[in-house]
């Protein structure tokens, strides 16, 4: 009870700035929430995706393949179904590398999506809790100079102490908005490197069946 009271104290002796400060932590947390579900949904929806598409596309049934793609959401179907598309259009391996290619850069912009945004409200909620200690102190001396003197440095004291409050909370909000960026860009860039694995994976099977079957080189 001690500690709730003391949290509740804390808080509101910052002044406005921590609502401002909290209010950026509630926008950033929100973010990491969507973008964690969205990455881990994806991750998910990629792998189960390829255990099916592998073997249809290891025995060169490319048509069968764009169907089961053109029925799902993931992320790795919008790459393939650009090079898939290129198989049966042209007969340049070159053209349908590119094709995949061209559908890597059009996905990972959404899969970062919204995460760089998680650096900026880290590097807000800093400043505003400089802000709020700036404030707090500008206040502090305000008060000090019609004080008593035998009360100046306690006042002083006081005044100073409550004025890095927000400064302690800008700081408590900064640290875990960055450690959540981390792990989210971890996240990205597995989910990016798996797509990028795939796409290779698929070229060198589509180049496998050409020179057995003398269909794109």
């Amino acid at each position: 009870m001690d500690f709730f009271s003391s949290s509740i104290r804390f808080f509101q002796d910052g002044g406005f700035i921590m609502y401002l400060i909290l209010g950026v932590f509630a926008l950033g947390l929100a973010i990491a929430i969507e973008r964690y579900v969205f990455l881990t949904s994806a991750r998910n929806k990629n792998r189960e995706m390829w255990d099916k598409l592998l073997p249809v596309l290891k025995r060169g049934e490319y048509k069968a393949a764009q169907d089961m793609m053109s029925q799902s959401s993931a992320a790795i179907c919008n790459i393939l179904s650009y090079g898939l598309s290129r198989v049966v259009t042209s007969r340049r391996h070159d053209d349908v590398e590119t094709a995949m290619e061209e559908g890597l850069l059009e996905t990972v912009p959404r899969l970062e999506k919204r995460t760089h945004y998680l650096t900026t409200f880290a590097n807000v909620s800093t400043l505003l809790g400089l802000l709020g200690t700036v404030i707090g102190l500008i206040d502090a001396f305000t008060a000090v100079s019609s004080a008593n003197p035998s009360e100046k440095a306690a006042l002083l004291s006081a005044s100073i102490s409550v004025g890095m409050n927000s400064t302690a909370f800008g700081l408590m909000v900064a640290i875990p908005l960055l450690l959540i960026y981390s792990v989210l860009q971890s996240k990205t860039v597995e989910l990016v490197d798996s797509l990028e694995m795939a796409s290779v994976k698929v070229l060198n099977i589509i180049k496998e069946h050409s020179d057995k079957q003398g269909s794109p080189q």
